[in-house]
């Protein structure tokens, strides 16, 4: 960080903008940086632009007194809505703003903010262009540090006082009283879908441990869930009925994320891949068994602590795009994680939290 690093405590700017693109998962580990903002800027106004799906994450966290959505799927965005959402940024002229991704189209969006002093950290793609769009740069961070304290430690390297815990949340009352009715208090929540086949696992080993802990313990209940998308739809009614089970339900089809937050708030425990509902639930205090494919930096992504449990599963493939796996549709490496090993790690951790 440039001399820059030693003013940004000591600034008192009237308008904050924290710009983060990312998704479910990307939101959760950006909680505990939204605080420390909150905290150094107390009477500013602090807002944020995310994706829909983060913007309603940092509602649920609180703080932020506005959020601007953006769309980036394919079949919704438009030039135009983006464009107008450029032009509100910049008519509400920001002091200051921070960029704690630092992917292309997310440096680019600071830059057409507007924004008076714009601070980013360093950990995409190093064009020489980026200090052109961003004056200040925070020092990269190292990749197998979780998510949540690589951000801490950027602002930290600004000089904002960032010590700060896992990020934590709360499903509000309304959603709470609602999941009452839609998830029985002895239930593991399933999350069968990922963002990609290649992060999930096969469905027949979700029915094979599904049934499997239903006659090992015939008081617990199995609760599933999938975004809207047609394809996790499809998924979680063909795992319905292929199991076809009195003690197995699903979520409605379009929960809002506060009305997850709260149904997974409920449940004993979570099981499920790489996807943002796994940060949801440990952000919820929910004991959670992810099944992640060994590749980058798992530590970066994976919950951990004595309540949480990750299986991985060694990957070859270089890349998802042109890997046999991605031909095949599913990931040859987490079909090698056998239903009984997952169930081992599920019944462990459930009495762990037991004692």
């Amino acid at each position: 960080m440039d001399k820059l690093g030693s003013q940004l405590p000591g600034l008192t700017p009237a308008r904050v903008l924290l710009v983060d693109l990312g998704f479910l998962g990307d939101a959760v580990h950006l909680v505990p940086a939204l605080r420390v903002l909150r905290e150094a800027y107390p009477r500013a106004a602090l807002h944020a632009v995310s994706t829909p799906l983060g913007c309603a994450v940092l509602r649920l966290a609180g703080g932020v007194d506005r959020c601007w959505e953006i769309e980036l799927h394919p079949d919704r965005r438009s030039v135009r809505a983006q464009w107008r959402l450029i032009r509100d940024l910049r008519a509400e002229r920001f002091d200051l703003a921070f960029n704690l991704s630092a992917v292309d189209r997310s440096i680019l969006l600071t830059r057409l903010s507007g924004a008076r002093i714009r601070v980013a950290l360093l950990g995409g793609r190093d064009h020489f262009w980026n200090r052109w769009l961003i004056p200040h740069w925070l020092p990269r961070q190292p990749e197998d540090v979780p998510v949540f304290q690589q951000r801490l430690q950027a602002l930290k390297a600004a000089g904002l006082s960032a010590e700060g815990s896992p990020p934590r949340l709360d499903p509000p009352a309304a959603e709470a009283s609602w999941a009452r009715t839609h998830v029985p208090s002895d239930a593991i929540h399933f999350s069968l879908c990922a963002s990609t086949p290649l992060k999930e696992w096969p469905l027949e080993h979700w029915v094979e441990l599904a049934s499997s802990l239903l006659g090992a313990q015939p008081s617990l209940r199995v609760v599933v869930s999938g975004s809207p998308a047609r394809r996790e739809q499809e998924r979680v009614r063909e795992f319905l009925a292929r199991m076809d089970h009195p003690r197995t339900d699903r979520l409605p089809t379009a929960v809002s994320i506060p009305q997850l937050a709260a149904a997974l708030a409920r449940c004993r425990l979570h099981v499920g891949p790489d996807s943002g509902v796994i940060h949801l639930a440990a952000a919820l205090g929910v004991p959670t068994v992810s099944l992640f494919r060994r590749r980058g930096a798992p530590s970066a992504w994976a919950p951990s602590g004595p309540t949480h449990r990750t299986l991985l599963a060694p990957c070859d493939c270089p890349e998802d795009r042109r890997s046999p796996c991605a031909a095949a549709g599913r990931a040859r490496c987490l079909e090698d994680l056998r239903p009984e090993n997952v169930r081992d790690a599920v019944l462990g951790v459930l009495a762990g939290c037991r004692t």
